[in-house]
């Protein structure tokens, strides 16, 4: 697939830099992350934890893959403060292959029935028209698709008559042979180009874009200098007009920080830290929402990353100029030379 080369300065706010961060009066701002409806408001970003139903799981090696199992991770991560709840049964990981929609609906059916039952908002994560149209029979609140309607032609319709929240990843093709896609011109170019044409094809086809979610696909036929690269423009992403979820939970090239200084790289149960820190810069940068395995840790990122951002209580933001005159006002005077 040859990639899509755009113009990437057009994409850019012209009042924001390309992190995605707002300057005013000298000083940065986190912009308007956004909101949707169906989705919880909050002053911060979302935190969206992780329910893997599978056997095979990159992140967890498929422990939660039983329903009983599945049911009581969901709850845990909602008691520790997940905003939403996110409950899969297809691994999508590099190399995988599909399991059978009868499979994937047996594994999450369950699942997000008992989820929904016990007050939990809860969104399914599948490619496939016929699971995201069960599970929201079931009562799901939202549908995250990796493949953002491309792996079913079937699914944007499906949204538009359910009219519910979307959440469409950037995607260039299955699983099994993702990587070898990863070929990019510009990469924040191409990326920012192809989501504006998914998010088009899906207003085209009946989707409230209001209701969509973009998500840049870290790891989805992304080189770890892609996703980076991602990361820290995420204003660019923003500039399309929707809200944007970040998902770097425990991925590869996390590890890869640790193997790049000489250290042994790190299982993904061990790469939390370092997902807490993306979720912080990805919330200070105005992501809208991060999904992740560990919901305390980012949960904590976020705060942190909302309470920075914040604007002094009690005081008016000021000029540059106005700060170096209360400077000088304040400065002591340079001592005086005695001369005899």
């Amino acid at each position: 697939m040859a990639p899509v080369v755009g113009d990437r300065s057009r994409h850019r706010p012209a009042s924001c830099d390309r992190s995605g961060l707002r300057r005013e009066h000298g000083r940065r701002r986190m912009i308007d992350r956004g909101s949707v409806d169906g989705l919880p408001v909050r002053e911060r970003c979302l935190v969206m934890g992780v329910v893997n139903v599978t056997p095979d799981s990159f992140s967890d090696g498929g422990s939660h893959f039983e329903t009983a199992r599945a049911v009581d991770h969901g709850l845990a991560l909602a008691a520790q403060g997940a905003d939403i709840v996110d409950v899969g049964g297809e691994s999508t990981r590099p190399g995988s292959d599909r399991v059978a929609a009868s499979e994937e609906k047996r594994r999450v059916l369950p699942v997000v029935r008992d989820l929904v039952a016990a007050g939990v908002v809860v969104s399914v994560d599948t490619m496939r028209a016929q699971t995201a149209q069960a599970a929201l029979d079931a009562g799901v609140h939202a549908v995250n698709d990796v493949s953002g309607g491309l792996a079913d032609p079937d699914m944007p319709r499906c949204i538009a008559q359910a009219d519910v929240p979307y959440i469409a990843m950037h995607w260039r093709g299955p699983s099994f042979d993702m990587q070898e896609r990863a070929v990019y011109g510009d990469v924040v170019a191409d990326v920012v180009v192809e989501l504006g044409a998914r998010l088009e094809a899906l207003v085209d086809a009946g989707v409230d874009a209001e209701r969509v979610v973009l998500d840049p696909g870290l790891g989805f036929a992304k080189q770890p200098g892609h996703n980076w690269d991602l990361l820290s423009h995420l204003g660019e992403l923003r500039s399309l007009g929707r809200p944007v979820l970040v998902g770097a939970s425990r991925k590869s090239f996390l590890a890869d920080l640790r193997a790049a200084a000489g250290d042994p790289a790190p299982a993904p149960s061990v790469r939390d830290d370092a997902t807490a820190a993306v979720s912080a810069l990805a919330a200070a940068a105005g992501a809208f929402c991060v999904r992740v395995h560990d919901v305390g840790s980012s949960l904590d990122a976020v705060r942190v990353a909302a309470a920075w951002s914040r604007e002094p209580r009690g005081r008016a933001s000021m000029t540059r100029q106005a700060c170096r005159e209360q400077r000088r006002q304040h400065s002591p005077l340079p001592a005086t030379s005695q001369h005899t």
